[in-house]
């Protein structure tokens, strides 16, 4: 191998040896100071050891102010790019089930995969709170690691910013994330129609009393996890036997009432559901009904909604029981003509309700 050229930074060696050493540069800090923003030799070194050692993969590797990528090879794997971006600010950082590292990863991972797109890249942006241990910092960086590796996704680029001491709670996460869309999927919330069948892939609700229950504001014990889960997988499985789904959408903030209601709204169509039907723990109910809450509003992090073609339903279904996220995957409602733009809910006494809109917010910094 010829290590010899005019300019030095072109040499292989010289390029081999700088990676190594930008690898080298641990952070001695015990916590984040303003130096770690201020784009000097203090950032550099967050960056290389708390990001780059874990992230790393080709294209990042390169530490451009972009990412860049061969079109020809992502046409390859579909016809259209999906792109999304989320922020996350949940507290605590940590907690049953998943941190906002993972969660961060995975819900932009399940913005995608409701498009049926195929999850690609990632990016990652951090606001950190000067004081911040840089310890947590590494933990949550590890977390998106792990999540990114078994979601088969990469984190391509990024950017750190260090706030003053009480101009943010502890760490906020920006992520954005691009997927490939495959050639004949179209699901949108304007393809419902009467005669759809609504399914959802599990439990409702645990998340959102998970965040509850960790900021210690119940003296309640139980065993609720998040339920922090990447759908992608799911979503391939489900189009593998009715390629023409109609919508989906994850139900996150606002709960399962909200998607169902922007559903209606999107196609002018009324939706049903059968409160028999809906999957909710017997702990998610107690804590609701001590707090006044309602199950169909609480956030999941790892539940999809599907609006299927009523003939496909049992298929669909199947499917989405043999894969580990949809074991507990059930048939929720239907689709009707009328009331347009209304979600009606047939309760346990067989008299209906309209489902509203969330309004306001029941549960503050919950993803």
């Amino acid at each position: 191998m010829d290590f010899s050229s005019n300019n030095p930074t072109q040499n292989p060696l010289f390029q081999k040896v700088e990676q190594v050493r930008r690898r080298q540069g641990k952070i001695r800090d015990t916590h984040i100071t303003l130096a770690h923003g201020s784009g000097g030799k203090a950032m550099r070194d967050l960056i290389d050891d708390i990001f780059v050692s874990n992230f790393d993969n080709p294209i990042l590797s390169q530490l451009e102010d972009q990412a860049s990528f061969n079109l020809a090879s992502l046409m390859q794997q579909g016809d259209r790019l999906a792109f999304t971006t989320d922020s996350y600010v949940v507290d605590p950082l940590f907690f049953p089930g998943s941190d906002i590292g993972e969660l961060a990863v995975n819900g932009t991972i399940n913005d995608l995969a409701v498009s049926g797109a195929k999850p690609l890249y990632l990016t990652c942006s951090v606001i950190l709170e000067e004081g911040l241990p840089v310890e947590t910092l590494r933990r949550v960086a590890t977390s998106m690691k792990i999540a990114a590796n078994q979601a088969g996704v990469q984190i391509v680029t990024g950017d750190t910013k260090v706030v003053h001491r009480g101009a943010a709670d502890k760490l906020f996460i920006n992520t954005a994330g691009i997927g490939i869309i495959p050639a004949g999927v179209n699901i949108s919330a304007h393809n419902i129609k009467p005669g759809d069948v609504v399914i959802i892939n599990g439990e409702l609700g645990n998340h959102g009393t998970a965040i509850l229950i960790a900021r210690g504001e119940l003296a309640l014990e139980t065993d609720i996890k998040s339920d922090c889960q990447p759908l992608h997988s799911l979503v391939e499985t489900i189009l593998k036997v009715c390629p023409n789904i109609h919508a989906m959408r994850d139900a996150t903030r606002g709960g399962l009432a909200t998607v169902l209601n922007e559903f209606a709204l999107s196609s002018r169509v009324g939706i049903r559901i059968d409160e028999n039907s809906l999957p909710v723990r017997e702990e998610v109910k107690g804590v609701c009904e001590i707090l006044g809450l309602d199950p169909l509003y609480l956030a999941n992090e790892g539940k999809l909604v599907a609006v299927v073609p009523g003939e496909d339903a049992e298929s669909v279904l199947a499917a989405m029981k043999s894969h580990p996220a949809g074991k507990d995957a059930c048939i929720i409602g239907e689709v009707i003509a009328s009331p347009p733009g209304i979600v009606v809910l047939k309760t346990v006494f067989n008299a209906e309700r309209i489902v509203d809109m969330l309004v306001g917010e029941q549960l503050p910094r919950i993803c």
